[in-house]
């Protein structure tokens, strides 16, 4: 399995990813799920991976090898794309390619199409964007409201993002929050796992400001996973007890109602 997120703020995108890829647990892997296809100050665009390995690394590969434009009969790759709506037409027109030539016999061993990828990025001359691509190759957008998204097992990361991040979130405050939502995954869930792979993109910059991995022993990170436990520690201790006592309310009804049974029952046996 794996964890991805990808978040757009006003400021930039933040994308996060682990490595680990597992087929039981005494077969794990380390394998990039993080792909950057950047011309400095012309483009930059991140795509990160989950599901079925062998088809994330044929989507991929297509990407990189290009796709044949129907009507012009040009190769399109995402070195060329104009837009990055044009970018996530064409990485869902790849996730159906890989499934038109994969699909059925991955179907025919049991083997089901699993697929999901994060596309984010800006071209000059255009805003910056952030998809997710689904299995059948449509896709969603982050927009203000929600301003980040998740593939793989994201259950566990997911409520410190909604309770920390907004589109006004600094960027550097983001990485942060995006790594503690990571932890929080790994702590969870063992098929997610070091090394992370990040990258930080600013607005209009076109190269990235940060393309980074975290390795295991990594002092920043060892340290904000400590910190992060000592202050959950800290604030749920700094909560005050709950003042419920006694037994009352529909609970209670239900045992009076019980014990009256009983005593009925006991009554009756007792004339017999």
């Amino acid at each position: 399995m794996t964890y991805c997120v990808g978040l757009k703020l006003r400021d930039g995108l933040v994308m996060i990813s682990d490595t680990r890829t597992n087929a039981g647990i005494d077969n794990i892997s380390c394998f990039r799920k993080l792909h950057l296809f950047a011309e400095p100050g012309e483009r930059c665009i991140a795509i990160a991976s989950s599901g079925n390995l062998s088809i994330t690394q044929s989507v991929i590969s297509l990407l990189m090898e290009g796709m044949t434009d129907p009507e012009t009969g040009k190769k399109q790759t995402l070195m060329n794309i104009p837009t990055m709506f044009k970018a996530a037409q064409l990485v869902g027109a790849a996730v159906r390619e890989v499934y038109r030539t994969d699909g059925p016999s991955l179907e025919q061993h049991q083997a089901g199409f699993d697929v999901a990828l994060l596309l984010g990025g800006q071209i000059r001359g255009r805003r910056m964007r952030l998809f997710m691509v689904y299995s059948a190759g449509n896709f969603i957008e982050a927009t203000g409201d929600t301003p980040y998204l998740q593939i793989g097992e994201h259950k566990y990361g997911k409520p410190i993002l909604d309770r920390a991040i907004t589109f006004e979130t600094d960027l550097s405050e983001a990485l942060k929050i995006g790594l503690i939502s990571m932890d929080s995954t790994m702590r969870s869930n063992l098929a997610v796992g070091l090394p992370l792979d990040l990258m930080v993109l600013r607005q209009d910059a076109y190269t990235p400001e940060l393309v980074h991995r975290i390795h295991a022993g990594d002092p920043y990170f060892e340290q904000l996973r400590q910190s992060w436990s000592e202050a959950l520690r800290a604030s749920h201790q700094a909560i005050p007890r709950p003042p419920y006592k006694g037994v009352a309310g529909p609970m209670a009804d239900g045992a009076s109602k019980d014990k009256g049974a009983v005593r009925k029952t006991r009554k009756s046996t007792k004339r017999k």
